[in-house]
């Protein structure tokens, strides 16, 4: 075993096409969402279908930098403006947005995922890392992780330094003792190494890196990342 496994004493994980594929279970979340609104808010549906809503977020992320990173904040607001312009109740955003975030988190694991937490998980201090809003104990994961941070609670997004030392310090750890897994070049793999933690590229679609050259380990699901640190 090298000295870059012998050192490692915490994991953090990203969610999102890493544990689980998020384009199914965000579009389900919407439609899902869509139907609500139907019932409870018509003439938000009628005027706002799936992607015209998503357009109104966008517009928002940009009038509202400072919760741009918060995709629920964002979310809830982009309700909220919705809701008001359409004359319906905007008291109703916080009952659509518990709609969508319970959706949003039903998501179909990669089949390797469950043995892999179990495995990671004796060894190794687990803490979630995402951009994202999905729950990790409705997503069902949640037993195998001692933390979670997310943009939402560190303030900051991927691939910001200071989200990854957020998730460092939730552990005890400097940032050289930990390693962090994500499927994504930037956010994950670059912004892990620039804040000085152990990277690795779950790379399940085989593709290319792509611009500078970056230190990482590459692995194409998890049971092989579990089998390279002997977990």
């Amino acid at each position: 075993m090298t000295e870059t496994r012998y050192c490692l004493k915490a994991i953090t994980l990203d969610l999102d096409d890493t544990l689980w594929p998020s384009g199914p279970a965000l579009a389900a979340a919407e439609e899902r969402l869509h139907a609500w609104l139907e019932e409870n808010a018509p003439a938000v549906a009628a005027a706002l279908p799936p992607p015209q809503f998503m357009q109104l977020r966008r517009a928002l992320a940009a009038e509202l930098p400072l919760i741009a990173h918060d995709f629920t904040a964002l979310r809830h607001a982009a309700m909220t403006r919705a809701l008001a312009l359409h004359g319906e109740d905007s008291a109703l955003a916080d009952a659509g947005l518990e709609v969508f975030l319970a959706a949003r988190s039903e998501v179909e694991l990669y089949p390797e995922v469950l043995e892999a937490l179990e495995r990671l998980s004796k060894r190794y201090r687990l803490v979630a890392l995402s951009n994202g809003n999905a729950d990790i104990e409705r997503a069902g994961v949640g037993r195998f992780f001692c933390a979670e941070v997310n943009a939402r609670s560190a303030g900051v997004a991927k691939p910001d330094s200071r989200i990854f030392h957020a998730a460092c310090e939730t552990v005890g750890l400097p940032p050289a003792q930990v390693l962090h897994v994500g499927d994504h070049p930037d956010f994950d793999v670059r912004g892990a190494a620039r804040a000085g933690l152990r990277a690795a590229w779950i790379n399940r679609p085989h593709a290319a890196w792509a611009g500078e050259a970056e230190e990482f380990h590459e692995f194409h699901e998890l049971l092989a990342l579990c089998d390279w640190l002997g977990a």
